[in-house]
């Protein structure tokens, strides 16, 4: 899923590029000048010709400072390319304190003319409470333009030593960090993504860094140089991913030890038990887990009396509060909640209803205790320490008769014992406060289907048709349904689906089978007729009226992290389609029965003649959640191959 090296390693190997040769600012090289578009990916608009970065400590006013210089060269390869013009410089202050950008240059090469910035063109703006940045937008920019610029930050903030992005939303050429950290400052330093450093370097300098105020004293420096060229953009705008965070390759540095040139060592990187320590001792979060009193005293007393089976007691303790409360769409953690305020007011956050259903679940005398967990965007929680900005929701862990349930009460159609889409990101921390937190693996529903039985009559005759077809959604799929059937008017559902089947195809009636229905199904009947069939000696038939896939939603040629689905799922169409009076069968389809790897996935699709009929079979099975990039080629592959057999299958009819 990730692959993570701890740095410094052994020199990689060293190649020679034009990016080594340092140039003064406002000075192009050959290659820069000439440039004109990039051949390992013709599709972009713009790209990073030369990058460079560097950290290191420095002794300013009498403080230590933690500075940063950067310096970039950005081709504009076409209008579309105009908003990398757009730079903005975020910096961090507080009530006490702030970092300083400065040095700011920036100017535009036309073919020789330089364009420079005015200074009175960068403007300030505020982006949270602690957070700001400096924006400007380059001068006279054109087709073809260089845009050349650098800065300075100024950190009184040691812990924002942040580490590098090398991949970005367009290609980098050549882009290179450089750092130089004194030895009494430790840092938790790991490689993210799926591309390797062309240049690894680490050396030690002695005695590169001393405060003033002790001369006699001073420190060894680790000297570090990482380089990546060619590097290609990275797009999250592709379908079936976890969040980029996960993937962008960059550079990570954490805070882990200071040791002062005082004798005093100050540890920041903590323990889980640490964690466990604070939390048990913390009367905010303790004070929010532990109001089952209050709870007992203001629900219903025959929520926790009208069954005496674990289970049915806490299937109705979670449909009371998914039914009570309405979520704000906010997120939230183990802090910062009021779940007395939120429950009289019969809205909240997600951490605040969900504390909820943990109170009154431990108020029935029920094991319930409150797991962190990271949504898919928000990118996968580090577990070889603690970091407690990794998580930003919070569920509910119960366990019954030796089996564990995940709740989260704020999705109205979510079935008990299942997860929303957004929390299917593999484990989380349960917060036991008792016996001390651990991790718990998050395992999705296993039966996910989609699956249409259809009967079909066409009269070539009148080159019309009609007929009924069932679908029946189980799981993930029933639940995603449900919530687009809540969206909206049966007449605008219609409509909607009306434009996702093949041509000239009519939903004439549509009903919910609620007989049929339950918790984890969902049965729709319809009624359809279809126009313009065709007619004459050779009719062509398509025998999907009903698509899954009309394009491949793989398009990329490359894919450098992995294809990532949440759940398995399965698709399936099942179809009887009567053969005309006076016609016969000419042509059927050929059969496709196509694998993924280590029997990961398969597809199955078949046609053939019995009793008067063409009996129609498809089945998607997708086995695995997750899909390396490696095996990307397979998956884009696989889905061709369905989009193939729906889209450019056809059944020849011909008249006898």
């Amino acid at each position: 899923m990730l692959k993570k090296f701890l740095l410094p390693i052994l020199l990689l190997h060293c190649v020679f590029t034009f990016g080594q040769i340092e140039f003064e600012f406002g000075e192009l090289s050959i290659f820069e000048s000439d440039f004109k578009t990039y051949e390992k990916d013709t599709t972009a608009n713009a790209v990073f010709l030369y990058e460079k970065g560097e950290n290191y400590f420095e002794v300013r006013n009498g403080y230590i400072m933690l500075i940063t210089k950067y310096h970039a060269k950005k081709k504009i390869i076409n209008k579309n390319g105009f908003d990398h013009a757009d730079i903005e410089i975020p910096y961090y202050h507080s009530d006490r304190s702030t970092e300083e950008v400065s040095k700011i240059r920036a100017i535009t090469h036309n073919n020789g003319v330089k364009s420079s910035l005015d200074q009175s063109n960068i403007f300030d703006e505020d982006i949270n409470e602690h957070w700001s940045q400096k924006k400007f937008t380059f001068p006279n920019v054109q087709e073809g333009s260089v845009l050349e610029y650098s800065y300075e930050i100024q950190s009184p903030y040691l812990y924002n030593l942040k580490g590098w992005y090398f991949q970005d939303d367009i290609p980098k050429i050549y882009t290179e960090y450089n750092a130089k950290i004194p030895a009494n400052y430790r840092y938790n330093r790991s490689l993210k993504g799926e591309l390797n450093l062309d240049v690894n370097e680490a050396t030690v300098r002695e005695r590169c860094f001393r405060l003033p105020s002790r001369p006699n004293q001073s420190s060894h420096c680790e000297v570090l140089k990482y380089v990546m060229e060619h590097v290609p953009a990275f797009k999250d705008d592709e379908e079936y991913m976890l969040g980029a965070t996960n993937y962008r390759s960059k550079l990570e540095f954490e805070l882990s030890e200071k040791l002062g040139f005082d004798g005093i060592n100050t540890k920041y990187t903590k323990t889980w038990r640490d964690v466990d320590r604070q939390l048990r001792g913390d009367k905010d979060v303790g004070g929010q887990l532990r109001k089952k009193n209050y709870f007992e005293r203001n629900i219903p007393l025959d929520l926790f009396t009208q069954s005496e089976d674990k289970l049915t007691k806490a299937k109705n303790i979670y449909r009371f509060v998914q039914s009570y409360y309405t979520w704000n769409e906010k997120f939230g953690v183990l802090w910062e909640n009021r779940v007395k305020q939120a429950f009289d007011e019969r809205t909240g956050n997600v951490a605040e209803i969900n504390i909820t259903l943990i109170n009154l679940l431990n108020a029935a005398d029920l094991d319930a205790d409150a797991m962190l967990v990271s949504t898919r965007e928000h990118g996968l929680p580090k577990k070889s320490h603690p970091v407690m900005t990794d998580f930003n929701y919070l569920i509910a862990k119960v366990d019954i008769d030796g089996t564990s349930y995940l709740l989260d009460a704020t999705e109205k159609n979510l079935n008990f014992g299942m997860l929303p889409y957004r929390c299917l990101n593999y484990y989380g921390r349960v917060m036991d406060l008792d016996d001390g937190s651990y991790w718990f693996d998050i395992e999705p529903e296993k039966s996910n289907v989609r699956s249409v039985r259809l009967q079909m009559e066409l009269d070539f005759e009148s080159g019309s048709g009609s007929g009924v077809f069932d679908e029946i959604s189980t799981g993930y799929e029933a639940y995603f349904k449900r919530n687009y059937l809540a969206t909206m008017t049966e007449e605008e559902y219609l409509d909607k689906f009306d434009e996702s089947t093949i041509n000239d195809f009519y939903v004439e009636d549509f009903q919910v089978d609620e007989e049929k229905s339950n918790e984890n199904q969902l049965v729709e009947h319809y009624e359809f007729t279809l126009e313009n069939v065709g007619n004459g000696s050779t009719v062509l038939v398509n025998p999907f009226a009903i698509r899954y896939f009309k394009k491949n939603p793989f398009q990329s040629e490359n894919r450098y992290y992995p294809v990532d689905f949440g759940y398995v799922r399965t698709f399936q169409y099942y179809a009887s389609i009567n053969i005309p009076e006076g016609y016969k069968i000419k042509e059927i389809p050929n059969p496709m029965n196509v694998g993924l790897p280590d029997n990961s996935g398969v597809l199955r699709f078949n046609c053939n003649e019995s009793q008067g009929k063409v009996m129609v079979q498809f089945s998607l099975h997708l086995k695995y959640t997750q899909y390396t990039s490696e095996g990307y080629a397979y998956v884009k592959k696989f889905f061709e191959n369905a989009v193939t057999a729906q889209n450019n299958s056809y059944v020849v009819f011909e008249k006898i």
